[in-house]
């Protein structure tokens, strides 16, 4: 990787992080990293902190998202955006729909929770960062509040579980949609933990052949959810259509245990995302 330490998969309390954009940064700084990725879950309202600390602190940022997608089939797809245009219209409208979804949701999740446990919105929005969306982490951290879990990976193995009663879904766009739309946006989209089966239904090759004809750019193969023995496959197919890779950490602060920096991107790679982006720069110090 040419000593260059690069991550592009983290969040901030903008999502479900538990570190402001700025202390994010700090945090990759103090992680030796040279260059991050912010990408919060369906917005980009980190952007302006993140890029006054990367200025100050010496850090490389690069602007993102993550785009919550579900498949026909109900299965969870999340797409990381880089380098897109934040108004761009069509996008917008997207991810605005899915994050009012995304609170109607969690609503009915807690009310749900509450016929059985001492808990209320209350004591879940007080999690939540002005700004953000309440999501199952905000839920999760409630209910470590309440005693009622002992962590956030406790709450989504029992309680938040897609196998549990009190799941809701919610809307999310099919992830060959979102592909397009941030390809229109002037994004580079890198289909985040494709195989990463511990957290649920994982897509069959179809929908991977949907979001590559879309414009599908990359795939995220080094990420501690995909199992190891399903690296090649993912190693395979970026072979065969010209894909990039890349590897990250998907860091949420104290949310998860995920460390910055335990799975990077080589620097080949984040100058091909560069050279693809056109809605967005890297901000360099």
């Amino acid at each position: 990787m040419g000593g260059v330490r690069i991550d592009l998969h983290t969040h901030s309390t903008v999502s479900d992080g538990t570190e402001s954009p700025s202390e994010l940064v700090a945090a990759a700084a103090e992680a030796e990293l040279d260059v991050l990725a912010i990408t919060d879950h369906d917005s980009t309202g980190g952007w302006a902190e993140a890029t006054e600390a990367s200025r100050r602190l010496g850090v490389t940022l690069v602007p993102g998202m993550e785009v919550s997608c579900r498949t026909a089939e109900g299965i969870s797809v999340h797409v990381l955006s880089y380098l897109h245009d934040p108004t761009h219209p069509e996008l917008l409208e997207e991810i605005t729909k899915s994050k009012d979804a995304r609170l109607s949701r969690a609503e009915h999740m807690v009310s749900l929770l509450a016929e059985d446990y001492p808990l209320s919105w209350d004591d879940v929005t007080r999690h939540v960062a002005p700004g953000a969306t309440v999501g199952r982490p905000h839920i999760a951290d409630a209910l470590v509040a309440a005693g009622l879990v002992g962590d956030r990976t406790e709450a989504f193995a029992t309680m938040l579980s897609s196998r549990s009663r009190y799941f809701v879904q919610h809307y999310a766009p099919e992830p060959a949609r979102a592909v397009a739309l941030i390809r229109a946006a002037g994004g580079v989209p890198v289909f985040a933990h494709p195989v990463a089966s511990a957290r649920g239904r994982t897509v069959a090759e179809p929908v991977y052949q949907e979001m590559i004809d879309a414009g599908l750019a990359g795939l995220e193969v080094f990420h501690r959810d995909n199992p190891e023995e399903r690296r090649p496959f993912l190693m395979g197919l970026a072979a065969e259509h010209g894909l990039f890779v890349t590897g990250s950490s998907d860091y949420h602060g104290t949310g998860k245990p995920n460390r910055l920096g335990e799975n990077m991107t080589a620097e080949d790679v984040l100058g091909e995302i560069e050279r693809q982006g056109r809605g967005a720069a890297v901000v360099r110090s």
